[in-house]
């Protein structure tokens, strides 16, 4: 009855037949993006598909570089098409590209099979042994859904006190491995002021013992410079008194001496100051590592102390995975085992320097007055010497001079002589010469005559001789006067070489005395 009056409701046309409805492939109602043109939408006005929109990122964290903006493009998904074998060609629409579905219809199906209409009714018709079993299913699905539901919540629970407990578990082991970590940042910290506090003792001696090496440096210049000028003052010597003598050869000696003494400790300040520095790099290692230790550790005790209730907590999406980490535990704790046996080792080199320092200046300061007290002995000495030398060029002196007196005086003497010679020279000539006016044989060669004769020969021979005396008195005399100029100069020479040594040199000696130098 009901086929009857449907297919008699559909023939009569009292309402029109509804076109048939074909289902297109896995495309939604509000969207177009990748439909062929071909294909029309079924209902609803077309909303052009969103390409993309821009999002700014609200907030920048350490661990996620900042993307400043982001494109999000939707995809739609591929079409896919319905197909079936039981679809007719005839009852696609026009310029479907896929394959549709017919749907069976009991009202407008009865017009085109109404055989086929009848059985498709018949087929919607449940028995009661069906309608029996069906609710018997539904029972059981029923029984069988609160029991897994039931389960689900014992599991829920179970898994919620397993969680809460790893949570706590996890947040406790946390808080005792951050304990720990205190502990060895403490300790470390403790270890590195220790170290901190005895380099910088180290660094006070050391600093002390720089000054006193540079002091010992300056005070060799004051030596160095009056042993050169001792040298200057003894190249003003004159004549054969400038000698290589004793003095000249320990002044060359203490000259190399002071030289080689400035060279050791210009090397041995050269050491101080690196090693200074080194000291300084090791303090600033130190330094560097405990205030590092510091910060870690007032980050550690802040992380140890946050409970669940702590305020300032929040979520950093994403931080754990972020590792920031540059060192290892082991690595971490070599790291400051490296500073501390760093400065261990620079304080051994200072304190082996600091040895070292203090033997080279003891060493320089022995060697120095060694040299010094050698130099003055060989003054001493050479003064000496002079000095008798100059005693005896002045007794020289003083015998030539009286020498001159007494030849002056015997050339005075000479001249007197020839002089009184003139007297009877004249008479006997005045004798001869009267005696030859005699006249006749009065003019005889009697005794007389050759008695006058031989005055007049006698009193020439002997002023002849007075006049060979005289000239040999003169030469002498000459002699003595250039044997006295000699002597003048070389003991002006020898003055004036006392003076250097003693007045000049030993003057400049006495008055900077080195024991009082280099002594530390």
């Amino acid at each position: 009855m009901s086929h009857n009056g449907a297919g008699v409701g559909a023939g009569s046309g009292g309402s029109p037949i509804p076109p048939t409805t074909v289902m297109y492939s896995q495309l939604q109602p509000w969207s177009q993006a990748g439909a062929p043109p071909c294909m029309e939408p079924v209902m609803g006005p077309s909303i052009p598909p969103r390409v993309g929109a821009a999002y700014e990122t609200p907030t920048k964290h350490p661990w996620r570089p900042a993307m400043a903006y982001e494109l999000i493009q939707v995809k739609h998904m591929p079409e896919q098409p319905v197909t079936n074998q039981l679809t007719k060609q005839c009852f696609l629409p026009k310029g479907m590209k896929t394959d549709g579905m017919i749907f069976p219809n009991l009202v407008t199906g009865f017009d085109r099979n109404p055989q086929h209409a009848a059985r498709a009714a018949l087929y919607t018709r449940y028995t009661s042994n069906e309608w029996y079993n069906n609710n018997m299913t539904k029972y059981s699905e029923s029984n069988m859904n609160r029991n897994l539901s039931e389960r689900m919540r014992n599991d829920a629970v179970r898994l919620m006190r397993e969680t809460d407990e790893k949570a706590t578990s996890g947040q406790r082991d946390a808080g005792r491995r951050l304990g720990e970590r205190i502990t060895d940042l403490t300790f470390w910290r403790n270890e590195l002021n220790a170290e901190l506090e005895k380099l910088i003792a180290e660094m006070s001696d050391i600093n002390e013992l720089q000054r006193q090496c540079g002091k010992a440096l300056l005070d060799l210049e004051i030596p160095l410079h009056i042993a050169q000028e001792c040298l200057f003052h003894r190249e003003s010597r004159q004549g054969t008194e400038k000698v290589h003598d004793i003095v000249e050869k320990a002044l060359l000696v203490e000259i190399n001496n002071l030289r080689n003494s400035r060279d050791r400790l210009g090397g041995l300040h050269e050491k101080i100051s690196k090693q200074a520095l080194d000291c300084r790099g090791a303090q600033h290692l130190l330094e560097d590592d405990v205030s590092h230790k510091e910060s870690s550790l007032g980050i550690d005790s802040m992380c140890h102390q946050l409970n669940n209730h702590s305020r300032g907590i929040t979520y950093y999406g994403g931080i754990e995975k972020f590792d920031p980490s540059v060192s290892t535990q082991e690595s971490w704790a070599q790291a400051s085992s490296e500073h501390v046996r760093r400065s261990q080792a620079e304080r051994a080199k200072l304190s082996q320097l600091r040895s070292d320092a203090q033997s080279v200046v003891n060493s320089v300061a022995t060697t120095v007055w060694d040299f010094w007290s050698n130099t003055n002995n060989a003054f001493d000495r050479r003064s000496q010497e002079m000095a008798e030398a100059k005693n005896r060029v002045q007794l020289h002196l003083q015998k030539v001079q009286q020498e001159l007196f007494d030849m002056e005086k015997h050339l005075f003497l000479l001249q007197k002589a020839i002089q009184d010679k003139s007297g009877p020279l004249k008479v006997a000539q005045t004798r001869l010469e009267a005696r030859s006016h005699r006249e006749g044989v009065e003019l005889c060669k009697d005794h007389a005559q050759d008695r006058l004769v031989q005055e007049v020969q006698d009193i020439q021979g002997a002023v002849e001789t007075l006049h060979h005396k005289l000239m040999e008195a003169e030469a002498t005399h000459q002699g003595l006067l250039k044997t006295r100029c000699t002597l003048e100069v070389d003991l002006r020479n020898k003055v004036n070489a006392l003076f250097i040594d003693r007045e000049k040199c030993m003057s400049l000696r006495r008055s900077f005395p080195v024991s009082n130098l280099i002594k530390y």
